[in-house]
């Protein structure tokens, strides 16, 4: 039988651009933890403008989930990942704003893990989305990765923070601390609930 009206499967390159331009902004959140402060403000305004191309994406899906009279899977399934995807860029950019704002002054080696942790997630998500539309049934292992180095993060973000009271820290540096282990977590949560969405997506066209 001819379909008449063609799905319109552009929605995989789309969300493929939004896959790259994700590592890309985890990878300049890796690097301005890892070099800090080295031009700091140079590289959290980097991360800015990739979450605002970020925007851009989105905005196109919503585009043409309003023009597509066939879409390649469910249009809530669509538009929960486009905006999945857009919570962990807006997380990454509030952690590197977080370092601007609170005047963070150095970082300690559970930052650098945890801003890997969220690099490593990306690239996960982005290798997951490339099998989306031709292999989804080998996305599987890319989701249990993601949420692996969820539960390392989980473990490692709440020894962080109680170490942050049982060092005596200044009360002041403890707070801000405290905020951006917060801030990694939520955003590396985010990452994982991504996964989630592309985890069912696989499981209803199976």
């Amino acid at each position: 039988m001819v379909r008449l009206i063609p799905k319109d499967e552009a929605f995989y390159e789309v969300f493929l651009r939004d896959g790259e331009n994700l590592v890309a902004a985890a990878r300049e959140l890796d690097d301005l933890v890892v070099s800090f402060p080295d031009r700091l403000d140079e590289r959290v305004g980097r991360i800015q403008a990739l979450e605002h191309a970020g925007d851009v994406i989105d905005d196109e899906v919503s585009k043409r989930l309003d023009k597509a009279f066939i879409t390649p899977f469910d249009r809530e399934d669509i538009h929960e990942l486009a905006s999945r995807i857009d919570d962990v860029l807006d997380g990454i950019q509030s952690v590197a704003e977080t370092f601007v704002i609170y005047g963070i002054e150095s970082v300690t080696p559970e930052t650098k893990r945890l801003a890997g942790i969220i690099s490593a997630q990306a690239v996960q998500l982005l290798d997951a989305l490339k099998l989306l539309e031709k292999k989804p049934d080998e996305i599987g292992p890319h989701v249990t990765a993601i949420h692996d180095l969820e539960h390392e993060a989980d473990g490692l973000s709440r020894s962080a923070i109680g170490r942050l009271f049982r060092d005596r820290m200044d009360p002041l540096e403890v707070i801000k601390l405290r905020d951006l282990y917060i801030e990694l977590e939520e955003t590396i949560d985010a990452a994982e609930d991504t996964a989630e969405v592309l985890e069912r997506i696989v499981h209803k066209g199976t």
